[in-house]
C-alpha cells in the first residue's frame, strides 16, 4: 500500500486512504456494540508481496516467512503457497510453520531456526522434526543439538551463525560488528568450526549471517547478499566444510512516510549477478517486508479532552495491542475513520482542525501511539485506524498490563 507524503506539519491520513473492504469490515465492528479494539488482516496482500519477491530472485534464491513478524494463522497460511518455508524462534511458531507448511516437498520440514537462547526442548523439537537448518548460536549449543541428535539416532542439519567483524558496505546495516549475543563472533569461528566437526550427529551445512536491519536500498542489499555469499564460500574452504546453505536473514526495510520503497525488481536483478557455487542455497528470512502492508490496527476513542490548552484522543486500547511506535524509531502516522452513530445518551466531545496527540488506555504517559498530528475531526465513539500494522504488531504488544483484554484480530 503506497501512503500519501509528508506534510509540514504532520496531517492524519485521510479515511480513503484505508481500504474499502478495511473501512466496512471496521464499521461493522463499531456496530457490534463493544468498544472496537482489533486488528484487521488481508492475506492477499501478504501473498502478493510474497510473490513479488519470489519471483524476482534468482532460482538458487528461497524465500523463509520470519513468523515472529506475524504470527496470526491466517497470514502465514496464506503465505505458505508462496514462500519456500519458515523461520521460526520457538516450538509454538515450529508447530504453526509444520501446520502450514508442505514437508512432503523436501523429504524434511521447509523449517529453519533462530534464537539466541534456544532450550533444550526447544532444540529438542528441532531436531525431532527434522528442520532444514538449525542456526546454531554458540558452541555449547552446537554440542546440545550433537547429544539431542545423537539420543534421537538422527542427524541434525545445522548452520553455524556468524557475528562478521565488518560489513564492508553502508546503508541502514547492524547487528554485525558489535559485542552482541547473536551468533559467533568471526574471529572465533574457526575454533568452534573445528570443534564442530568432532561432534557427532550433527551435519554443517553452511552459515547464517543476520547484519542488515530495515534497509530500503536495493544496491546495498544486493551487495550485502553478495558479501555473505562470498564470505561463506571462502570461510568453508579454509574450514574443509561442503557448503549447502548461506543464510543471509532479512533486512528488507518497509517505507513509511517520505520514504522511498524497496525496489524489489532492482534487487533481483542484481541478486541474479550473484553466483552461488553449484549445489548452494541462499536463504532470505523476510518477514516486516512481507506483512506489514497486510495490518490494520483499529482502537475506538473513548474520550477526546484538553489539557492546558493540548488536545489528546484516548483510545480503548495503545501499547498492550500496538507497542511499535514506542519502541521503534518510527512517527507511525494513522487514520480518523468517522463513526456516524453516538448511543450514549451523553455530550460527543471533539476536536476539529488542531493538533491532537493520540494516547492509550494505560496507566502510564509512555502509552502514547502518537503525537501533534492536525485532525480535521476526532470524536468520541469514532475509529483511529494505523495502517502498516501487519508486522510486530500484536505479537510485540504487552498483554498483559493491567490486565485488559487483547485486541481482536479480524482475516477479510
Amino acid at each position: 500500500m503506497q501512503l500519501p507524503p509528508s506534510a509540514a506539519p504532520r496531517s492524519a491520513y485521510p479515511p480513503d486512504v484505508l481500504p474499502e473492504q478495511v473501512r466496512r469490515r471496521l464499521l461493522q465492528l463499531a456496530r457490534a456494540g463493544e468498544p472496537v479494539s482489533a486488528y484487521v488482516y488481508d492475506g492477499a496482500v501478504a501473498a502478493e508481496r510474497a510473490r513479488e519477491l519470489r519471483a524476482a530472485l534468482p532460482g538458487w534464491a528461497q524465500v523463509y516467512y520470519a513468523v515472529k513478524a506475524n504470527s496470526f494463522p491466517g497470514i502465514v497460511q496464506a503465505l505458505a503457497p508462496y514462500v519456500d518455508g519458515f523461520e521460526v524462534a520457538s516450538v509454538s511458531e515450529l508447530e504453526l510453520a509444520l501446520t502450514a507448511g508442505e514437508p512432503e516437498r523436501t523429504g524434511t520440514a521447509p523449517v529453519v531456526a533462530a534464537g539466541p537462547a534456544k532450550s533444550v526442548p526447544v532444540l529438542t523439537a528441532l531436531v525431532r522434526a527434522g528442520v532444514e537448518a538449525i542456526n546454531a548460536e554458540s558452541l555449547l549449543e552446537l554440542h546440545r543439538i550433537s547429544r539431542i541428535a545423537v539420543a534421537e539416532g538422527v542427524t541434525a542439519r545445522v548452520a553455524l551463525r556468524v557475528n562478521p567483524a565488518d560489513i564492508p558496505i553502508s546503508g541502514s546495516l547492524h547487528m554485525g560488528g558489535a559485542p552482541s549475543q547473536f551468533g559467533v563472533a568471526e574471529p572465533d569461528v574457526r575454533e568452534v568450526l573445528c570443534a564442530a566437526s568432532e561432534l557427532p550427529g550433527l551435519d554443517l551445512v553452511g552459515f547464517h549471517i543476520h547484519a542488515a536491519s530495515n534497509n530500503l536500498d536495493a544496491d546495498t542489499h544486493a551487495a550485502y547478499l553478495r558479501w555473505c555469499v562470498e564470505w561463506s564460500v571462502r570461510t568453508a574452504q579454509a574450514a574443509g566444510i561442503t557448503l549447502r546453505h548461506v543464510d543471509i536473514g532479512g533486512g528488507i526495510g518497509v517505507a513509511f512516510e517520505g520514504e522511498k520503497p524497496f525496489d524489489v525488481a532492482r534487487f533481483g536483478e542484481l541478486a541474479g549477478q550473484v553466483e552461488p557455487p553449484p549445489g548452494v542455497r541462499v536463504v532470505l528470512e523476510p518477514g516486516r517486508f512481507l506483512v506489514a502492508d497486510c495490518g490494520w490496527y483499529a482502537a475506538e476513542v473513548t474520550d477526546v479532552k484538553a489539557s492546558y490548552g493540548e488536545w489528546f484522543a484516548v483510545l480503548r486500547g495503545g501499547i498492550n495491542h500496538f507497542q511499535l511506535p514506542t519502541s521503534w524509531d518510527i512517527v507511525h502516522n494513522a487514520a480518523v475513520l468517522p463513526v456516524k452513530d453516538w448511543p450514549e445518551g451523553c455530550p460527543r466531545p471533539a476536536a476539529e482542525d488542531v493538533r491532537v496527540t493520540v494516547v492509550g488506555e494505560l496507566c502510564t504517559p509512555e502509552d502514547t501511539l502518537l503525537r501533534d498530528v492536525l485532525v480535521d475531526r476526532v470524536r468520541a465513539g469514532d475509529l483511529v485506524v494505523f495502517p502498516c500494522a501487519g508486522s510486530y504488531g500484536w505479537e510485540f504488544a504487552m498483554h498483559s498490563f493491567l490486565g485488559h483484554p487483547v485486541a481482536e484480530r479480524h482475516l477479510l
